[in-house]
């Protein structure tokens, strides 16, 4: 394989600092962008680098006390890649140095060494395999006047694989800046641990949710606990743009495979979403880690929550159904009894009344809906769980958060009798559950005390991993930060958000620059547990082609007069 043409020498650098790089002369400063792969030659090894910054350089400090006029290009070309020359910064993150001559086969017969330039100036070689070139994390670097080339595809095979990859459950989820092959996340280390999907308001965290979501279903990594606050993922949802459009959710895209549950079936069939499932809870299933959580929304004292305990501690799990028909008397009664305060009770009884405005919330159900959600994770399906009118931020931190908490605690069950037992068949599926707005939910005050903060530091523990979707990173706490596998980032221009995003990441300063450079739309930072390297990328399109490539292809757009008059005649059985 050729190299192409060198960019440039390697100057000078450290293995913590990066390399700086000095270009040639025939190589504009302007081509080289912020967040490019590039590769570095050495002598004994290759080292595969991310561009992090682009800087411009004198050899003499006259020539900016006098500088040549715009008009006078003779002069400006005399200067150019002499006395002026453009410099790029380097942040090494991968290095391959073959353990014997015969790992390449040089294709120039120049060169007995594969990576010392042939007579040409062009060293190339041809790798057995792509499976046997070992690609290890960065322990030196490169020595002075090692030559930088363009990565080649071939480049971004070796590091990042490929989508049909019979030994991997690898999805692509996206292109590199400047070409035109696929940039892969292996999906088994993807479900491993927790992971993140962070970018500021209007640069598409959905999209590329959706296209996460999508993808760990038709590779079949995990099965999927989605909580869908806007309504965005499991049926059709407007895209983003100048003209009104709609994309396709996940029910559309795998009807077999999810299953939607709404708590609010009204709002559901308005959409049009078929055999949606009705979604129902009591308040038995409420404990006092539930009200706790939503504390802020309630507006609820500490005091208020330390008597929650004792009324729980009496009457078990009717305890708000007792607390909501109590009467002055019978509370004073009660507090005189079990030491409780009156005050506080009263005021946690007219906070809780506010439960009974919620359309899921029942003093019984007719059955029980967590279990029968169990039962279809258990075989296989990912199921999204739809808000409609209930999208509220009380009813999501309530719902959500009592829902994971008994599916973790089914997870723990079977994941203690599968450690015993070692038989396959008891292993528990591993289950990915998604949120959103995730600092309400892992933020320091409430973190230790949420299941979800549990998951978070668990990672895989249970085989049960999260996956966040944040426009606030930074109101997350450091610990859980920490634990994020695998980032996925658009843009992000809150000082403090990015800081958050390099929490516990080595080497975090040299990306700074690139995260803060990314384009408003569909560009991310990737980095992590999931790929080798990190690596800016134009995200995978979620249009017809994804359609086509990723799911069902019988599905057909409804023109719009069908879509208005399906709506019309929903209402009508409403009652609207």
């Amino acid at each position: 394989m050729n190299l192409g043409q060198p960019l440039g020498s390697v100057i000078q650098g450290s293995l913590t600092g990066g390399l700086e790089v000095r270009l040639h002369p025939d190589v504009s400063v302007e081509d080289m962008r912020v967040g490019k792969f590039l590769v570095v030659q050495g002598v004994r090894s290759r080292f595969f680098c991310m561009l992090t910054d682009v800087a411009l350089g004198i050899a003499n400090q006259r020539i900016i006390a006098n500088p040549p006029s715009w008009e006078d290009t003779f002069l400006r070309d005399i200067l150019a890649g002499g006395g002026t020359y453009g410099t790029i910064n380097l942040a090494p993150m991968l290095m391959f140095t073959p353990e014997s001559e015969e790992s390449f086969s040089p294709t120039n017969g120049k060169s007995a060494n594969p990576f010392v330039p042939s007579a040409t100036g062009l060293a190339s070689f041809q790798p057995q395999t792509s499976t046997t070139m070992e690609l290890l994390p960065v322990k030196t670097i490169p020595s002075h006047f090692s030559q930088v080339y363009e990565a080649s595809e071939e480049d971004f095979r070796r590091v990042f694989g490929w989508e049909d990859d019979p030994q991997r459950k690898n999805f692509s989820i996206g292109k590199p800046l400047d070409m035109e092959v696929p940039v892969c996340l292996d999906l088994n280390r993807f479900v491993e641990r927790s992971n993140g999907v962070f970018g500021k308001s209007g640069t598409g965290k959905s999209f590329l949710t959706r296209l996460l979501l999508a993808g760990t279903i038709r590779k079949n990594a995990a099965v999927n606990l989605i909580f869908d606050m806007h309504s965005e993922y499991g049926w059709e949802a407007v895209s983003e743009g100048k003209q009104m459009s709609t994309v396709k959710g996940l029910k559309q895209l795998f009807p077999s495979s999810v299953e939607v549950y709404t708590l609010d079936p009204e709002s559901t069939k308005r959409r049009g979403v078929p055999h949606a499932q009705e979604l129902y809870l009591s308040y038995d299933q409420i404990e006092v880690e539930d009200i706790k959580l939503c504390s802020r929304d309630l507006g609820l004292s500490e005091a208020s929550l330390d008597n929650a305990n004792i009324l729980f501690a009496e009457f078990g799990k009717s305890w708000i159904l007792q607390l909501i028909n109590m009467t002055n008397e019978e509370i004073k009664s009660f507090c005189e009894e079990k030491r409780g305060h009156q005050g506080s009770i009263t005021a946690l009884q007219r906070k809780l009344l506010r439960l009974e405005n919620l359309k899921y919330m029942r003093a019984a159900c007719p059955q029980n809906y967590v279990n029968q959600m169990l039962r279809s994770l258990e075989a296989g399906k990912n199921i999204v769980v739809e808000f409609g009118s209930q999208s509220n931020m009380l009813s999501y931190m309530l719902v959500t958060n009592m829902i994971t908490r008994r599916i973790h605690q089914h997870y723990v069950t079977k994941a203690e009798k599968f450690l015993q037992t070692k038989n396959p068949n008891d292993r528990p599926t591993q289950l990915m559950i998604t949120i959103e707005e995730a600092h309400r939910f892992l933020d320091p005050a409430t973190v230790q005390s949420t299941i979800f903060g549990t998951i978070a530091r668990e990672m895989r523990k249970y085989f049960v991993t999260l996956l966040v979707v944040d426009q606030r990173p930074s109101g997350i706490d450091n610990e859980v930060m920490s634990q994020i596998g695998t980032r996925i980032t658009a843009l992000l221009n809150d000082e403090k958000d990015i800081e958050a995003i390099f929490t516990g990441v080595s080497g975090g300063g040299a990306l700074r620059s690139v995260l803060a450079k990314l384009d408003s739309k569909q560009q991310a930072l990737i980095l992590g547990h999931a790929v080798p390297m990190p690596v800016v990328v134009r995200t995978r399109p979620y249009d017809t082609i994804f359609y086509e490539e990723i799911g069902e292809t019988a599905w057909e757009e409804k023109p719009d007069e069908e879509v208005f008059a399906a709506a019309e005649l929903a209402k009508a059985d409403l009652g609207f």
